[in-house]
């Protein structure tokens, strides 16, 4: 899927959690996050400083099953 159809999907509320987390990791990845619209940017922050995703752009897959674990 290409990041503009991700983007859509996002915005449109159809990603789930895994997909979310994908997306961001390519805007990271790609450097888009910070030209977005600040949300973007904000919710790039929010990811990296929990630990979900890395400044590179790297998903922490264990940190996401764990979360997910405790629901």
């Amino acid at each position: 899927m290409k990041i503009v159809n991700y983007i859509i999907a996002y915005e449109s509320g159809e990603l789930n959690n895994e997909d979310t987390l994908k997306l961001f990791s390519k805007l990271i990845k790609s450097g888009q996050c910070w030209s977005l619209q600040g949300h973007y940017g904000r919710t790039a922050n929010a990811l990296i400083e929990r630990e979900l995703i890395d400044k590179k752009g790297k998903i922490n897959w264990e940190l996401y099953n764990e979360l997910v674990d405790r629901l």
